[in-house]
């Protein structure tokens, strides 16, 4: 049988751990540079193309002046370069860029960390799936019309599977870069 003590110290470690939990899926997470709410919705500052854009995050509603800018990168998505300045704009990049600028521009998002995955690339950019603020889900959109292709950075993301699945339907469709660029251009490569 446990004695008093045990149980109180078993109780307050179940108290913490819930604290926790509910603390990292809220997006208040401990010691991390999470500066802003995961539940709400924030409004897109600049599209940068189309798996790139950057949102205010330090925007209340009472105070439009509030700016603190981050940058996102479309998690489980990679569309055609067209701002590396090492690199030719790619086929199709041009009209995913626009695509993400008619989807995101003037709109609010919410981004949805993976779990069990960084929150940020190489370059600080955080990982993301993202909702609009109408439950449009861009992931999905840009794989669907051919603007995206599915990409994995690294480890999984939880997503991979179904994204593989949308990337071979449009694909086989002929959708968007999968019909206007060559075959070389549009090959996988991860």
């Amino acid at each position: 049988m446990i004695n008093r003590k045990k149980a109180a110290y078993i109780a307050v470690a179940c108290v913490l751990v819930l604290v926790c939990v509910t603390a990292f899926w809220s997006g208040k997470i401990f010691g991390s540079d999470l500066k802003f709410d995961t539940s709400r919705y924030y409004p897109v500052d600049f599209v940068v193309d189309g798996d790139t854009f950057k949102v205010n995050v330090g925007a209340s509603d009472r105070a439009i002046a509030d700016k603190e800018i981050i940058t996102v990168r479309v998690l489980g998505i990679n569309t055609p370069e067209i701002v590396d300045p090492r690199k030719p704009v790619e086929c199709y990049g041009p009209e995913a860029s626009i695509e993400a600028k008619e989807l995101l521009n003037g709109r609010k998002v919410k981004l949805v960390f993976n779990p069990n995955r960084e929150l940020k690339d190489k370059y600080g950019r955080y990982l993301a799936y993202v909702y609009r603020d109408d439950g449009l889900f861009y992931n999905e959109v840009m794989l669907k019309g051919g603007y995206a292709k599915e990409y994995t950075y690294g480890t999984a993301y939880s997503m991979q599977k179904e994204f593989r699945g949308i990337e071979a339907v449009a694909q086989k469709a002929k959708v968007g870069l999968w019909s206007a660029c060559s075959k070389t251009n549009t090959k996988r490569s991860n």
